[in-house]
């Protein structure tokens, strides 16, 4: 049976996206692999993440945008508020990652950043089979996910996590396994009791990144030196 792999919440950390992959054994000729977004910032190596990410996309994977990869893409087209928004949520290091040089909020005078921000703004913010939906932050729950503004399926927290109960088992990142245990517990998956699997492991935040292997439900763990 063809293994499903999922991996969440990488934010520019390339050693562990490819210790990670190496770790979980991944072949593309017989594993489908599934990214749910947060590629980019706070991390040190976001420009080669992203071409880590594309380099797999053409190689079979779905890539599905995360709702700093959305800020990014809002940034740079000038939407009202968005670069600040973006500069509070660590793009620094994703510019200067471009361009050592940069040491403000200021866009790279670079053709692969320009190449990576269209790359990010068109991919797709859900994918579903039949018994799984796979998104970056949830769904909106009693609402059918291709329904659901894009914006929601970045960014929502507790009104998804604290009240699905949908059918389908929801895997999903953007909020970091140990809040979902309540802030005490461990960045390892967290299987929920409502039909939800969050695998963010806080890789942003000195964690760990996690990668979920389906059907089975394994997981495959590194951790931050």
């Amino acid at each position: 049976m063809k293994r499903t792999l999922v991996i969440s919440d990488i934010h520019g950390e390339l050693e562990l996206f490819d210790e990670l992959l190496r770790k979980a054994e991944y072949a593309p000729d017989r594993d489908q692999l599934i990214l749910l977004g947060d590629y980019v910032d706070r991390g040190p190596d976001s420009k080669a993440v992203l071409e880590r990410v594309i380099e797999l996309k053409n190689g079979g994977a779905i890539v599905l945008s995360g709702n700093h990869d959305a800020m990014m893409v809002a940034a740079v087209n000038g939407e009202p508020g968005a670069l600040e928004r973006w500069g509070r949520n660590g793009a620094l290091p994703t510019l200067q990652s471009y361009d050592s040089s940069i040491k403000e909020m200021e866009f790279p005078d670079s053709e692969t950043f320009r190449e990576h921000v269209s790359f990010l703004e068109e991919l797709d913010f859900y994918h579903e089979t039949d018994e799984y939906i796979f998104v970056h932050a949830g769904i909106q729950p009693g609402t059918p996910v291709r329904k659901t503004d894009p914006h929601t399926l970045i960014w929502i927290r507790e009104e998804f996590y604290e009240a699905y109960g949908g059918e389908k088992t929801v895997v999903f990142g953007h909020t970091p396994a140990f809040l979902l245990r309540g802030s005490s517990g461990n960045n390892d998956i967290y299987f929920g009791d409502n039909n939800i699997i969050g695998i963010d492991g806080g890789a942003a935040y000195g964690g760990q990144l996690n990668c979920l292997e389906l059907p089975s439900r394994k997981s495959y763990v590194v951790k931050k030196k």
